[in-house]
């Protein structure tokens, strides 16, 4: 079964973009990003709600992971903008139950409060991956837009960079 990792950056106080989706503040170069990138080729699939691909959308970025199946969660995009990205009007919960058990190597959830939290409360993430960014933001778009049920989490792997920025990466206990 493929392993799904929500992997996410995240200010001190537990926030992942501004209430805008910006995300001024989050520390843009060092070698965290450097790793960042060089850990996208771990996975073969990408999920993310709506809200979480229209930040690219506005850039022009209308494929952001070109080497991975890309599946995008709306009841309201339509159509998709690239013929690589599935746009899944559907039950995420059931197309991600899909996705898990069809051939292939770890999915990576991108961020997404919304569809995040769906996903943990069906019980389907299996790993944890926080990028921990030295600043508070205050307020924003918290990791999850609604509560989840209490979830054990096992530290496998840990690693602080000179930039104050703390990679995080846990098992779910299930």
């Amino acid at each position: 079964m493929r392993t799904l990792t929500y992997y996410v950056a995240t200010s001190i106080d537990g926030f992942i973009a501004h209430q805008d989706g910006s995300w001024d503040g989050f520390l843009g170069e060092g070698q965290h990003v450097t790793d960042y990138i060089e850990s996208l080729q771990w996975f073969d699939a990408v999920v993310m709600g709506r809200k979480t691909y229209e930040v690219g959308l506005k850039q022009g970025v209308t494929d952001p992971y070109p080497h991975m199946e890309s599946y995008v969660f709306s009841r309201t995009l339509g159509t998709s903008p690239d013929a690589r990205v599935q746009v899944v009007a559907e039950n995420p919960e059931e197309r991600v139950r899909q996705l898990k058990q069809a051939p292939g190597g770890k999915i990576y959830l991108c961020g997404g409060a919304e569809l995040a939290a769906t996903l943990f409360a069906a019980e389907l993430v299996d790993e944890v991956m926080l990028k921990l960014n030295p600043f508070l933001m205050g307020t924003g778009i918290p990791l999850f837009s609604h509560v989840i049920p209490q979830t054990a989490l096992q530290l496998i792997d840990s690693k602080i960079y000179d930039t104050g920025v703390i990679w995080l990466h846990y098992r779910v206990q299930q």
